[in-house]
């Protein structure tokens, strides 16, 4: 049965857990802005679960799928930002941080969640059969999913969250020179993930993997693995 439906079955592993840790991140962002006292993302019905009003055909479905298909070793993707005005925060700058925090806050979470999940559910799933196999492969893949999201958000380069936060911790005068980087930060972005790599310099690669085993540590102390 797997055989027969290999495509799907990757795709559903893969992909529901990616949704989820997307939408769930985006989410986030515009209820904690929402309750530093921006409405722009509350107004434009972005606090919902509803993927549809989250998904980037680019970034949410093509560029999965993509992965998938040429068997790239980690799925990736984005959804579409959550809009916020950072003027109309009751504190521009700190809030600019924290709000930006919120979205791998959330994916650190989540992957508490899931790791939970497997401690109170899977011991009750047959790991022979499809379903239980089905299942254990979301959570592992989810919590693989929302560790890396939250982890790759949190390089500092805007318009990433790790850059937001930069800018939040950053002196006024510095901090505003910094922030005109962010014209440049889709190329600076694209340079680190596909140009450097080709030249043998992984920079997050190298971000990400120094960072892992230092989130997987504490959620597990704090699931209590």
């Amino acid at each position: 049965m797997l055989n027969l439906n290999n495509a799907v079955y990757t795709i559903t592993t893969w992909v529901l857990p990616l949704l989820l840790a997307l939408i769930l991140h985006e989410v986030a962002h515009g209820y904690v802005a929402l309750k530093l006292g921006d409405k722009t993302a509350e107004r434009a019905g972005r606090l919902t679960l509803n993927p549809f009003d989250h998904i980037d055909w680019m970034g949410t479905v093509a560029f999965p799928l993509f992965l998938l298909a040429v068997q790239a070793p980690i799925l990736f993707g984005w959804a579409k930002p959550v809009p916020v005005n950072f003027s109309a925060l009751n504190h521009p700058k700190r809030d600019m941080g924290l709000v930006a925090l919120a979205g791998p806050a959330t994916n650190f979470l989540l992957a508490v969640c899931f790791v939970i999940f497997a401690r109170l559910v899977l011991p009750f799933c047959d790991p022979d059969s499809f379903v239980g196999l089905w299942i254990a492969q979301n959570v592992y893949n989810g919590v693989l999913i929302s560790v890396i999201l939250g982890i790759f958000n949190l390089f500092p380069v805007l318009p990433l969250d790790g850059g937001r936060v930069l800018a939040a911790l950053l002196p006024n005068g510095l901090s505003e020179k910094y922030q005109e980087t962010e014209k440049y930060g889709f190329m600076i972005l694209l340079l680190l993930l596909f140009v450097l790599p080709f030249l043998g310099i992984n920079v997050i690669e190298w971000f990400i993997g120094t960072l892992f085993p230092f989130f997987m540590q504490i959620i597990n102390l704090l699931v209590g693995v």
